[in-house]
């Protein structure tokens, strides 16, 4: 059992939100190449509306102009996370697990499973059956049913020696006419979808992050440092 700090952030700008990311991971890998011991850090937040894009991303995933970003109220990010362009705004909670993988013994494809299903158990337990895309990352509802299809949470991550950054973003009350400005994670015949949408109710942000800590508690076998 690994023992993790968790820090909810709030609302905070998606660059001051990085900035705490990269400290986090540098403290996490000091520990690690000085065999201090293991230290991993869980960050959950909300971020104002931004565009981020992964650094294999398509820059033409990104629809509108530098002019309709202003008149939306939102910011674009060129960053060092796998994936291609996502949205995160009010209402959708993100998550950055920053995690020595080698002390949890497992791999990269090992973790990114583990986050998938932590958000399929979570819509489990409202009635919601999701699943996994062949070829893409992420959770889905209605995979295969050609027009039906749409993602649920987005999941990016970068990974330095076994150490983890960025995370996924779950969309829980997210406004979604936002992502009609991009092609979300690079496709253009595919659906967004929220909690709130699927469920025909908003859902309470304090409810959503104490499920989250027990589902990670329980699937990577943690437990919060004070």
């Amino acid at each position: 059992m690994q023992q993790v700090v968790f820090e909810n952030l709030g609302k905070i700008d998606y660059k001051q939100a990085w900035d705490h990311q990269e400290e986090q991971f540098e403290k996490v890998m000091q520990n690690k190449m000085t065999g201090n011991g293991d230290l991993h850090y869980l960050l959950f937040c909300e971020h104002p509306h931004v565009y981020t894009l992964g650094k294999s991303g398509e820059g033409s995933n990104l629809l509108i102009s530098d002019e309709t970003l202003k008149r939306i109220n939102a910011t674009y990010y060129r960053i060092n996370r796998g994936g291609d362009i996502t949205y995160h705004g009010p209402g959708q909670i993100v998550v950055y697990p920053i995690f020595n993988l080698e002390a949890f013994g497992i791999t990269l494809k090992d973790y990114i499973h583990k986050l998938e299903e932590i958000i399929i158990q979570f819509l489990k337990d409202y009635g919601i059956s999701a699943t996994r895309l062949n070829g893409a990352t992420g959770v889905w509802l209605d995979v295969g049913v050609l027009g039906l299809e749409r993602k649920i949470c987005a999941i990016g991550v970068r990974a330095s020696r076994f150490v983890t950054m960025h995370g996924l973003a779950f969309n829980i009350n997210t406004n979604l006419e936002y992502f009609s400005y991009i092609n979300p994670c690079g496709f253009i015949d595919k659906g967004v979808t929220s909690l709130q949408k699927e469920l025909g109710k908003s859902i309470g942000m304090e409810e959503v992050i104490a499920k989250l800590n027990n589902l990670f508690a329980r699937e990577f076998d943690i437990v919060y440092k004070k």
